[in-house]
């Protein structure tokens, strides 16, 4: 009708409108868009992208729309449609496949069958396991409709666009459903058909199937098993096929390479996966001569386009995902083959490989490092530059990868080679990399090493130093400048005090750089000399470095005014606050003064916040990674970038933050509300690369009861503001933080923070959430067990999952200490009045403790159960029929640590518990006596535990003596001291001996006292393993007690006579300190 096409044609009109660059009108065509009824919007839409008389520009953001449409409101649009409609709608859509002929609208019809298909699927699938039956047939008809038109389409000989198509609305439909595994089988016969469209796609130059597979390999590698084989063919294939763009090649790669780290298992079983190692390798030699590479002055980034870089990473990440016990064997003779090469290109890349395969290949790489390391030491003087440049990568990487055991075997071999490289003159950028290879040695390298080389080090460098600095003002050149100044900062960080002698050789020309070297292109020798200078004052002390520190802190005060004027993107910024916070450590309260100057740009640089935006693969691609964007996957071609740039900075000024809380303490007390504003917020960052992961657990381990402490000074109204505003976002936290390193922090800075603020410091809102997430966090720890079990069970099963699984048991573990923590500090500030709140928790807690739990679970269990004991009694002993019996089994656990954990808890018991117990000890005692008196109780690995056993039987002899006969354990007790590992429970014991010597027991004295020789060695050795500390209360009354002997003057020398020359030094040091 006439109105129709009216509507029609306003409506083109309106798309138009909504990609108009004019604000007023696009907004207010999208309020326009918003007021129109869905189902009006599907048949307009639908008309649009149908319409063959209709601009390019309007279908192709109709066809936006339609799939948005689809795929964000499909449950209130689409289901209410007549049925006619509905089937019109698909018919149309697979018309649009078929016969459009713009290739970009096609495949974006393509995209919202794909979609609609998707929702379909998804009903039918949730409608038949809510109400099995309803559809009778029709949703196995669904899908069997679903999989014959895929299938149809992938084998239309007539058009291969409709196939790729099709493979790609197959591999879509895949990833929807990546964990309906029953499913998936069904349509396993579609993945030959994708694989022969990637083949075919590739070479018409579209890599859109192959994206797909990768996204397939990441998110669903089971669904590619039974055409695993097929699947790495192909990859090997295109990899290997020169004909082939470097992305093409590089991404058929990368399906190999996801599948070694989504499903290593299920790889290792092919054997022949051996075959692409060489494939990689030989993308690695993929190099071009470079006449002026020796001499650049500037390093540019790794070109990550390259298929050197793309196959050097490959290998490393294969590496991680197989592990060394496959991949080291089949890699080292080829390795080896190629440092035996003619052509540079060749050694270049094995030795490249080496560097690369270091951390995946950890453990096996350690057993033969002394022939790698000899022999990668002979190419630092190979003929070719750039192979002299990969040995250094390949020491540098070796030094990070093994350090400390590389620094302590290889210290001669290496510090001689590399000073030895550092010398070549004539090839600047060999130069710089052997100085950047030093760093990564003498970063790792231990004091005393370093030490004998210091001379010869420092030598070496001020030479070099001295010579590029006359290169600079000739001819400006930097490169070399730039690494030794870190160099001699690494070697000062290192040394330490020892740097002392040098300090003068140096200081003069890194001030002279600092004022000197002004111009743009020098900002970061600039920025490196500021370092150096600073870590150099941190070295030698304040002492030394005062005479300079009025000048450098001139020096700097003025790059800081000039603050404002750096570019967003200066080096210097980052290395100037390092640089401010290290004078803070050398000049402690003096620093207080500098703080208004240094806050402001400190806090700018804080508070950078990284641009984050959603793509499409092809947005991705035109953003490439080189402008500081990192990519999540998020499946269906979609990603999820986040702008680093300007990030590490952040992490820099926030750790510095933090070090100026901790050594100005009360005065940084004007700061602590704007830097707590600043941080908390972090908390909720979810984008954990390492940076921000850096920055968030930094914040959190150390700052937040730091600043609270500064708070402390304002009063405690000013201190509760400030903890309640932190509270809320730590709660907050701990209930949604997905990545378990950041989430242990968070809980344990939550339980230090409530341990500093006491009492009062939850309410009930907060206490209610609290305790849903705890609940939560137990639950899911079982859960994770029972999977972990189910993984063992699996067809691929095999001892490197088992690895995998045990690090998962691990990292679980260490969120249960955590609950832990979070439970003692509550427990120890609110007592008995918060059992009620946990009870919630109890039957959890219950369950840890059962017999066929792992030893760490029953472990932790019996810890929250000791915290109840220790800080709720009396009221802790209803309870006591959940744990006493358990308690009472673990004192004689095959493991030390729940044995340590049950007689804490008989301690504790003891001394808190109160009557009810009572009867709990004559079973406990002889138990506990057990323990101490078998064979290896004494062995390190029992050692902690033993010792909690005697000082539970000291507590239960101290405060309940009516439950044991005193007087024929004290002899025993006695033999057993001193505790050596268990300082805290050391006090309780000598806390004991002195109430029983003051107490003149005649047990412990013996006859004519003739016991006292033996207490001295007791006291004497208590001392020399410092479980006696001259400070405390009772070092005092054991310094007392000597004191007594001293003047009797034979049994004085009695006593003395029975000591050896340092526990004789032990006994005088603890006269003169206590």
């Amino acid at each position: 009708s006439i109105t129709t096409m009216a509507e029609q044609q306003q409506f083109y009109l309106l798309l138009s409108n909504l990609m108009s660059p004019d604000n007023t009108v696009r907004k207010q065509s999208e309020e326009a868009y918003e007021t129109i009824p869905g189902q009006t919007k599907i048949t307009f839409l639908l008309q649009a992208i149908r319409d063959a008389s209709a601009a390019e520009e309007v279908k192709q953001m109709a066809a936006v729309l339609l799939r948005r449409l689809l795929s964000s409101s499909f449950e209130e649009v689409y289901p209410s449609l007549a049925i006619d409609v509905q089937t019109a709608i698909r018919t149309e859509l697979l018309a649009g496949i078929q016969s459009e002929g713009s290739s970009n609208i096609r495949k974006k019809v393509c995209d919202i069958a794909a979609e609609l298909s998707r929702n379909l699927i998804d009903v039918s699938l949730r409608e038949s396991a809510n109400f099995p039956g309803i559809f009778g047939n029709q949703q196995q008809h669904y899908l069997e409709v679903i999989k014959r038109m895929l299938v149809q389409c992938m084998q239309d000989q007539e058009n291969p666009q409709i196939r790729t198509l099709a493979a790609r609305a197959a591999a879509s439909f895949v990833l929807s459903n990546e964990s309906n595994t029953a499913l998936l089988k069904h349509f396993s016969d579609l993945l030959p058909g994708i694989l022969q469209a990637v083949n075919e796609s590739c070479y018409r130059g579209d890599d859109s199937v192959l994206k797909s597979l990768v996204e397939i390999a990441d998110t669903a590698p089971k669904y590619l098993r039974p055409n695993l084989e097929a699947t790495l063919q192909l990859s090997l294939k295109l990899c290997a096929d020169t004909n082939l763009t470097n992305m093409q090649r590089q991404l058929a790669l990368e399906v190999i390479v996801t599948l070694s780290e989504t499903a290593a298992a299920m790889l290792r079983k092919h054997t022949n996966i051996v075959a692409q190692i060489p494939q990689m390798l030989s993308m690695m030699v993929d190099l071009e001569e470079d006449e002026e590479w020796a001499m650049a002055d500037e390093l540019e980034d790794d070109d990550f386009d390259s298929n050197a870089v793309a196959g050097e990473s490959a290998l490393d990440r294969i590496a991680c995902g197989l592990g060394g016990k496959i991949v080291l064997p089949m890699i080292k003779q080829h390795i080896m083959q190629m440092l035996q090469n003619p052509d540079w290109k060749y050694r270049h890349a094995g030795l490249m490989a080496l560097s690369a395969i270091g951390e995946g290949c950890h453990q096996q790489m350690e057993a033969i490092l002394s022939e790698i390391v000899s022999f990668v030491l002979l190419f630092c003087q190979d003929p070719h530059p750039r192979v002299r440049y990969a040995a250094c990568n390949a020491i540098g990487q070796m030094a990070t990868d093994f350090a400390p055991t590389f620094q302590k075997k290889f210290h001669d071999k290496v510090i001689s080679a590399l000073l030895q490289t550092m010398e070549d003159q004539s090839n600047p950028r060999v130069q710089a990399h052997a100085a950047a290879a030093l760093i990564n040695f003498t970063e790792d390298c231990p004091k005393t090493l370093l030490t004998p080389y210091l001379d010869s080090l420092v030598q070496h460098l001020h030479v070099i130093m001295v010579a590029k600095l006359q290169e600079l003002i000739q001819k400006g050149t930097k490169l070399v400048l730039e690494q030794v100044v870190t160099s001699i900062a690494s070697v000062a960080d290192t040394a330490e005090e020892k740097f002392v002698p040098y300090y003068d050789l140096f200081m003069p020309s890194l001030k002279h750089i600092v004022e000197n070297a002004v111009q743009k292109e020098l900002r970061l020798l600039r920025g490196k000399t500021i370092e150096c200078i600073s870590l150099i004052g941190l070295a030698v002390g304040k002492e030394k470095f005062m005479p300079d520190a009025s000048a450098v802190m001139q020096l700097l005060l003025k790059t800081q005014t000039d603050f404002n004027d750096l570019e967003d993107d200066d080096p210097q910024i980052s290395y100037m606050i390092s640089a401010w916070a290290r004078m803070c450590k050398i000049l402690g309260k003096e620093f207080q003064q500098y703080l208004p100057v240094v806050m402001g740009p400190l806090m700018k640089t804080a508070s950078i916040k990284p641009e984050v935006a959603l793509l499409d693969t092809q947005d991705m691609e035109n953003m490439s990674e080189d402008d500081g964007w990192e990519f999540v996957n998020l499946g269906d071609q979609q990603s999820f970038g986040i702008k680093t740039a300007g990030l590490e900075e952040k992490a820099t000024a926030c750790q510095m933050l933090v070090c100026y809380a901790k050594e100005l303490k009360e005065g940084f007390v004007e700061y602590t509300e704007q830097v707590v504003k600043l941080m908390v917020p972090l908390l909720k960052f979810y984008f954990h690369d390492d940076i921000l992961h850096e920055i968030t657990i930094t914040f959190l381990d150390r700052s937040m009861p730091l600043l609270l402490e500064c708070a402390r000074v304002r009063g405690p109204e000013y201190l509760t503001q400030m903890w309640h505003f932190m509270c809320d976002a730590l709660i907050k936290s701990i209930g949604t933080e997905p990545d378990s390193d950041v989430l242990s922090e968070i809980m344990h800075s939550f339980a230090k923070c409530i341990e500093l603020m006491g009492d009062g410091c939850l309410n009930n809102e907060h206490f209610e959430e609290l305790g849903g997430i705890l609940k939560s966090k137990l639950e899911e720890h079982f859960k994770n067990q029972e999977v972990r079990q189910a993984k063992r069970q699996d067809e691929d099963y095999d001892e490197q999952v088992e690895e995998t699984l045990q690090d998962e048991d691990d990292n679980d573990v260490y969120i249960l200490t955590k609950v832990s923590d979070i439970l003692h500090s509550i427990f120890s500030s609110y007592r008995e009045k918060v059992l009620p709140w946990f009870e919630q928790l109890l039957q959890l807690i219950v369950n840890l403790i059962c017999p066929h739990r792992p030893w760490a679970d029953r472990q932790w269990g019996l810890c929250i159960f000791d915290d109840i004991i220790e800080h709720c009694s009396p009221s802790s002993f209803k309870y006591g029929e959940y744990f006493l019996r358990p308690m009472m089994q673990a004192l004689c656990d095959s493991s030390p640590e729940v044995r340590q954990a049950a007689a804490y808890g008989v301690g504790v018991m003891a001394q808190f518990g109160g009557e009810s117990y009572r009867p709990a000890f004559t079973e406990a005692v002889p138990l506990l006596v057990g323990v101490i008196q078998s064979p290896d109780s004494r062995a390190k690995e029992n050692a902690n535990a033993t010792e909690n056993c005697i000082s539970a039987v000291a507590k239960v002899m101290k405060y309940r003596p009516e439950c044991v006969n005193v007087t024929e354990i004290l002899p025993h007790w006695l033999s057993w001291l001193p505790l050596n590992e268990d300082k805290e429970e050391a006090v309780h014991t000598f806390t004991y001996l002195c109430d029983l010597i003051e107490s003149n027991n005649p047990i412990v004295l013996g006859p004519d006292n003739t016991n006292l020789p033996k207490i001295f060695i007791i006291i004497a050795d208590g001392v020399v393993n410092e479980s006696i500390k001259g400070e405390d209360g009772c070092s005092k009354r054991l310094a007392n007690v000597i004191r007594q002997v001293q003047v009797s003057g034979g049994l004085w020398t009695q006593c003395v006579s029975a000591l050896n020359e340092a526990q004789q030094k032990a006994i005088q040091d603890l006269l003169n300190t206590a």
